[in-house]
């Protein structure tokens, strides 16, 4: 009976979702499928972590869009999510939501699932957030080389300050939601890490592109925001912003469960 009212439930949101043009046709249904195992087998819990980074993410997506203008040629995909985005954003979480149906007495699912999503959601805020810096972000790798805001791999003090808040969100509603407050800076901590690892790969293994026309670095593939077929020029090909997405999700998952058995 659960399942089920999670699986109507999903279906609710996501229709809520695409008809707000926060996701897209195959991005509802794979939010369904997400949403169903998350608020199925979780329950009200799980359900309100995911959809805190879900509404908070949407909303900051639309946030001050006018000084947003310009930069969504760097980015890969608009504010409309896809499956790639889903799966990339929620698939840890939806592993761990799994998990606890067959280990519903261990804490280790929960934690795993709130951490992944506190990436994220820091990842999420750290970048709506940190573009809106009057002054321009520096490279991860080294803290020296200046970059355009929007590209992969900056980091300013204010986007790494709103990352911050975003996992602390997240781990503010688990402890809330659970009373074990001692996993508020485990969850926090956990959930800025994997936003940095995130910013890491940008700057040295994710796949980047160029536009000859508008001589800019994207990540746009195949085709520029301009028309323009955009060349490979540093990267594995494989590792597009979904899988950064997800590689992210999953340190902020590793570095929780590492420190819990610690």
């Amino acid at each position: 009976m659960q399942l089920l009212l999670g699986f109507l439930l999903a279906i609710i949101i996501a229709f809520l979702a695409y008809k707000a043009h926060s996701l897209n046709k195959i991005g509802a249904l794979a939010a369904t499928f997400t949403g169903t195992i998350i608020f199925g087998v979780g329950g009200l819990d799980w359900a309100i972590l995911l959809l805190t980074f879900f509404i908070t993410s949407s909303i900051l997506s639309r946030t001050f869009k006018k000084r947003k203008q310009g930069l969504d040629e760097k980015f890969s995909k608009g504010h409309e999510r896809d499956a790639g985005q889903v799966f990339g954003n929620g698939g840890i979480a939806t592993l761990f939501a799994a998990l606890h149906f067959f280990f519903p007495e261990s804490v280790i699912p929960w934690v795993g699932f709130a951490a992944s999503l506190a990436a994220v959601n820091a990842d999420t805020w750290g970048t709506e957030l940190g573009v809106l810096n009057p002054h321009p972000p520096r490279m991860i790798t080294n803290l020296k080389k200046i970059v355009e805001k929007g590209t992969s791999g900056g980091i300013s003090l204010i986007g790494t300050t709103a990352a911050l808040a975003g996992s602390a969100l997240i781990a503010f509603l688990a402890s809330l939601l659970t009373g074990n407050w001692s996993s508020f800076l485990l969850i926090t901590f956990s959930g800025l890490a994997g936003s940095l690892f995130d910013s890491f790969l940008g700057a040295t293994v994710q796949a980047m592109y160029y536009c000859p026309a508008d001589k800019k670095e994207t990540e746009k593939h195949p085709l520029h925001t301009c028309g323009t077929q955009t060349v490979h020029i540093r990267g594995w090909k494989w590792l597009n912003n979904d899988w950064v997405n997800f590689s992210c999700g999953a340190f902020g998952m590793i570095t929780a469960l590492i420190l819990v058995l610690l």
